[in-house]
């Protein structure tokens, strides 16, 4: 029964995060950013790092916060970490993660950043490690695209555009 109560709280926590996920701004598209014949946004190479499958959730209107997702490559032989990042759609973007402390999850700011390891590919995703985008400024709206600019300790600023998905989207297939 501790299972059931443990995934059912998940659960509510995943649905209700994905009710409060993202924001638009067709206007500040990124120059150079392509779509593919999917509609996938195309990889984004900044040095050694390839970001891919950006993509965040609608929001309803009032919410004030919005996850962000995406699959970030290190092919460099050194660690990497993202600090953080800015959008012209919210206030400010944390690196957060989501994780089950006993029977209950919790969502909680990792002020340090995150660790992208030499060689490896870490996935923000829902549910897990994610962008938080705080103080959204308008509703995300399913189609829309949110211009995003992620801080690396080494690479820099990288620009990219997540696509708004569904309230209830698990990956760019949404």
């Amino acid at each position: 029964m501790k299972t059931l109560s443990t995934l059912a709280a998940a659960l509510l926590v995943s649905a209700s995060f994905a009710l409060t996920a993202a924001a638009h701004d067709h206007s500040a598209m990124q120059a150079g950013t392509e779509m593919t014949d999917a509609g996938a946004m195309e990889p984004v190479k900044a040095g050694d790092l390839t970001l891919s499958d950006a993509f965040t959730r609608a929001t309803l209107p009032g919410a004030k916060v919005g996850g962000g997702y995406v699959t970030i490559v290190n092919g460099s032989k050194e660690a990497d970490r993202l600090i953080g990042g800015s959008t012209p759609v919210a206030e400010r973007v944390e690196v957060h993660e989501m994780k089950m402390d006993g029977s209950v999850m919790k969502m909680r700011q990792l002020k340090e950043g995150l660790e992208i390891p030499a060689g490896e590919t870490v996935k923000l995703a829902p549910g897990g490690l994610h962008l938080m985008m705080m103080g959204l400024k308008s509703p995300l709206k399913e189609g829309d695209m949110v211009p995003v600019t992620l801080e690396f300790a080494k690479a820099g600023k990288v620009e990219l555009q997540l696509m708004v998905g569904a309230a209830n989207a698990t990956d760019m297939g949404h």
